[in-house]
């Protein structure tokens, strides 16, 4: 399935598309072929009452994927305003301090988002980002906090904000890595996929004694089916993807020239 996060929505719907088309072709032309005689027979007596709770299966279980997917995405995005966040109130609060530790706290802070979006987004895009490696320029950025001297109350409070901050950041990230590996597994997508295979047989065996109104039934079907993996696919994997989350937010917390 990682070639198909890779993919733009145009292609990944052409995909999606195609091959449901091809397997509900499939399905029509061989259960035709073999609705003669008794099999035809037996076909139709296949009671209609049955697809309605198919499909009400079929759309529950997407329903379960859409739900997962949509939190996950919602989950992540929440990560990544919370880690700029809290490097917005570093460097906001790092300016009661005198102008050395500031520049250092500056410095330290674009960094660490350097090396976010250079390194760690195009590994959560693949899903191999890893928690084992600490982040040298955060881990600096809170000793760097905790060796701070405040002289006035002001600064201490300054200093305690500063380190809750920096730990905040610490707990953004590990969410957002956790979260770049969360996607439906292959076991959820061929259960869903299955479900809906056997609706389209339930649909053609039904109305196999008309062709025009089976095929017409198993298109329409068929389409919503696609659709519906299209949706999920897309929002799959939240850092891949056409709708990825992106580090644009990150970028903008700590000016360069600032």
């Amino acid at each position: 399935m990682s070639w198909l996060h890779d993919l733009s929505t145009g292609w990944l719907a052409l995909v999606v598309f195609a091959g449901t088309y091809i397997v509900t072709a499939a399905i029509f032309l061989v259960v035709m072929a073999l609705a003669k005689g008794r099999r035809a027979e037996a076909f139709k007596a296949v009671s209609p009452g049955l697809l309605p709770p198919m499909g009400l299966l079929f759309g529950l279980l997407v329903g379960f994927l859409a739900a997962q997917v949509w939190s996950n995405g919602d989950r992540a995005q929440l990560a990544v305003d919370r880690e700029a966040s809290a490097f917005r109130s570093v460097a906001l609060l790092m300016e009661v301090f005198p102008r050395e530790p500031e520049a250092r706290m500056r410095v330290l802070l674009r960094r660490q988002i350097d090396e976010s979006v250079t390194v760690e987004w195009p590994a959560m895009a693949r899903g191999d980002a890893t928690l084992t490696v600490v982040p040298v320029a955060l881990d600096r950025a809170l000793r760097l906090a905790l060796t701070l001297t405040p002289r006035t109350e002001g600064e201490k409070t300054a200093q305690r904000e500063i380190v809750a901050s920096v730990q905040a950041a610490f707990d953004a990230r590990r969410q957002r890595i956790i979260l770049s590996e969360s996607s439906v597994t292959w076991v959820k997508w061929t259960g869903v996929v299955l479900v809906g295979v056997l609706t389209l047989l339930a649909i053609a065996f039904v109305q196999s004694g008309n062709r025009p109104a089976a095929a017409i039934a198993l298109w329409l079907f068929a389409s919503a089916m696609a659709c519906s993996l299209v949706l999920i696919a897309s929002h799959d994997r939240p850092f891949s993807g056409q709708f990825r989350i992106r580090p644009d937010l990150l970028q903008e917390v700590v000016p360069r020239n600032g």
